[in-house]
């Protein structure tokens, strides 16, 4: 393989691996967990092959430009905290349309419409974007008013992660929505995120 071809695929490899992780959750709705696995070995293998060949390209021709993007891309990988970004991004981004659906839910002009489960939302058309996973949410009463999750990745069974609205401002319980919350993160009054896994 020439030098001149190895270095565009290295900045395709980087930039597939960069733009996986920014979108990542994205594309676990879209193909479903199931076949993540394989979306990884692809994105990943095709990374970690076009790294050795950089490797080895450097040792046999001295060319060092393919493995400094490989490099460059690995420490990225390492120190950029990826999914923190896009949460933060994806909450400040949605906040007001969540915040206009927990009122339309708190005046009971939204209430749960799933047959099989009667705590769930399924959104309106243009508030489906809201909460991944069908644009369903969960609802909860409490005494003290409403507990809402709006789900930023719904996996299988009690693996799930999302934003939480409480009227009243108090931090979900740690069994809220039938979780198992090992992460309840304040964001903002009112505005929780919560990870059961």
């Amino acid at each position: 393989m020439n030098s001149k071809k190895l270095f565009y695929l290295s900045i395709t490899s980087s930039v597939i691996v960069i733009f996986y992780m920014f979108f990542q959750w994205r594309i676990v709705d879209i193909i479903t967990p199931f076949l993540l696995l394989p979306v990884l070995l692809i994105v990943f293998g095709f990374f970690i092959y076009v790294s050795v060949r950089a490797i080895i390209t450097l040792f046999k021709n001295k060319e060092w430009k393919p493995i400094v993007i490989q490099v460059i891309t690995f420490l990225l990988l390492f120190f950029i905290p990826f999914n923190q970004i896009v949460l933060v991004m994806d909450f400040k981004l949605n906040k007001s349309k969540r915040e206009q659906v927990a009122k339309m839910i708190q005046s009971g002009e939204l209430k749960p419409n799933i047959s099989y489960d009667a705590l769930l939302i399924d959104l309106p058309k243009k508030y489906e974007h809201l909460s991944s996973g069908g644009g369903e949410i969960e609802v909860e009463k409490t005494d003290a008013g409403y507990n809402i999750l709006f789900y930023t990745y719904r996996g299988i069974l009690d693996n799930f992660s999302g934003f939480v609205y409480t009227s009243n401002g108090q931090k979900p319980s740690k069994k809220a929505f039938n979780g198992d919350f090992k992460e309840i993160d304040k964001m903002d009054k009112n505005w929780y995120f919560v990870g059961s896994y």
